[in-house]
């Protein structure tokens, strides 16, 4: 009522505090957390397109299993909500977990681009690291997934999330979509370090880039 300076509490105004404080935590702690990565992404590959590449497809994956969770907890747990810092625990976790992966991925995948080429080095650097990281990701999406036991709607939803979008990015984008999207952009992805001016086919790269 405009004018009655009325304040209202119970549990009402308490839920309604909490969301207001997690959106805006959510609104200043993703984009930080991105930015921070992206930065230590482009240090470690000496590059600007590949790290945007690869904080890209952390995000998409972060969205795809948030929108896989709220059809999963309407219709088959039946939840009739979600806690208000559900998604940004699951935002940190599949993160830092995604990104781990391709740090682990991508720096072996330049080790090797170095000595045999671009597309021949996505090759080999997901043969060698392919089979560590789906296991890593199954083991911990099991553990995460023994959490899902205890009667807290709260740990059931973490427990979802970061179990499907730990197995979703080991599978899907680890396995088949980053390493897709760098073959078939060849050098183009490491603009513009010194990989970036190899020839799309070539065979290694020139003396003074393998320092």
């Amino acid at each position: 009522v405009p004018g009655a300076d009325a304040l209202v509490g119970g549990s009402t105004a308490q839920q309604y505090d909490t969301q207001r404080t997690a959106a805006r935590d959510r609104a200043l702690i993703v984009p930080v957390v991105l930015a921070i990565i992206l930065v230590i992404l482009v240090a470690l590959l000496r590059s600007l397109v590949l790290p945007l590449l690869l904080v890209a497809t952390v995000a998409l994956n972060f969205a795809a299993t948030l929108g896989v969770s709220a059809l999963v907890f309407e219709h088959v747990f039946g939840f009739t909500g979600t806690d208000s810092s559900v998604p940004l625990y699951g935002f940190v976790f599949l993160v830092a977990l995604g990104v781990d992966y391709n740090i682990f991925l991508m720096s072996r995948v330049r080790e090797e681009s170095l000595r045999h080429g671009v597309r021949e080095g996505v090759r080999i650097g997901l043969t060698a690291t392919g089979g560590v990281i789906t296991s890593a990701g199954v083991v911990l999406a099991a553990t995460f997934a023994a959490l899902g036991v205890i009667p807290l709607a709260f740990l059931v939803q973490i427990a979802f999330i970061v179990a499907f979008g730990v197995l979703l990015d080991t599978l899907v984008v680890r396995s088949l979509l980053v390493p897709a999207l760098v073959r078939d952009l060849g050098p183009k992805a490491w603009w513009p370090g010194a990989l970036s001016r190899l020839p799309k086919e070539g065979v290694g790269a020139p003396d003074h880039a393998r320092t």
